[in-house]
């Protein structure tokens, strides 16, 4: 294990802040998506505060890496983690899913600095890194480019195509990681439309395939160091996730896929995430 235990408190720490900022965000703002924002918040903090090359005061630098959400609907916690790493103030997340607002309900990389392409139309993220991957080789760079996806997402025809154009242009600079909460907005993936077996669908398309504990930040920390000695392909993370990680009453629940919490809902839900 590369991570000390030390960085781990650190960063089991900073995902509880993040978690109770995105509850805050959406509560204020009436609208969001909580249990996908919930199930990702360990992988956004861990990519943000342990593995990407970026610059807050700079977002823009050539040789920043990439990090696209492409589940654009769990945006309050990629803001959250945002804010948090310096982008702009926190206090901007008061202003969430406000009309005018620049931190809407999905990312807009024309109104928030650190976004890197807006997304909502749910499929379209994977692609796009295909063509970044491609560039940034293209270019000489060094810089790797970071996708995650998610499990109901993952229906999209688009990620099917995207799966098939990676490994054929051997891109060993695009890493995707599957947020797999295994529920989508109406109920169970499995149930809606199945989407196993996803690792071997994966291996068949030729990329490199890592399952892990997607609320494990040993676990996330060994995967990610494991992509970088992948030659010749892209590698995909397999994260098993928890709907509405944290919150007792929002985990493992369709309910909570959309929607903001009453008061009274998001005063028991951060008591259970306080220090």
């Amino acid at each position: 294990m590369s991570i000390s235990e030390d960085k781990i408190k650190q960063l089991k720490e900073m995902a509880k802040s993040v978690r109770r900022n995105l509850l805050k965000a959406i509560y204020e703002g009436k609208m969001g998506h909580p249990g996908g924002s919930l199930s990702a918040t360990d992988i956004l903090v861990y990519l943000y505060f342990s593995k990407l090359q970026i610059f807050p005061e700079d977002p823009s630098r050539k040789d920043r890496e990439i990090f696209i959400l492409s589940k654009g609907h769990a945006a309050s916690a990629l803001y959250a983690v945002l804010a948090a790493r310096g982008f702009f103030s926190k206090d901007l997340l008061k202003i969430f899913g406000k009309i005018n607002s620049s931190l809407q309900v999905h990312p807009d990389m024309t109104k928030v600095p650190g976004v890197e392409i807006s997304t909502g139309a749910l499929g379209m993220g994977l692609s796009v890194c295909v063509g970044m991957a491609l560039a940034s080789r293209m270019d000489g760079s060094k810089s790797r480019v970071y996708v995650l996806i998610g499990d109901g997402e993952m229906q999209s025809g688009q990620v099917w195509e995207a799966s098939i154009c990676a490994p054929h242009y051997k891109l060993d600079n695009l890493v995707a990681i599957l947020d797999y909460n295994k529920i989508q907005l109406l109920g169970p993936v499995s149930q809606i439309m199945g989407i196993e077996p996803v690792a071997e669908k994966w291996k068949a398309r030729g990329w490199e395939v890592i399952e892990i504990d997607g609320h494990n930040m040993s676990e996330i920390d060994e995967a990610l160091e494991k992509t970088e000695e992948v030659k010749g392909k892209p590698s995909i993370i397999i994260a098993h996730t928890i709907k509405g990680k944290g919150v007792s009453f929002m985990e493992n629940t369709a309910r909570w896929h959309g929607g903001a919490p009453t008061e009274e809902e998001v005063k028991r839900a951060l008591e259970e995430l306080k220090d």
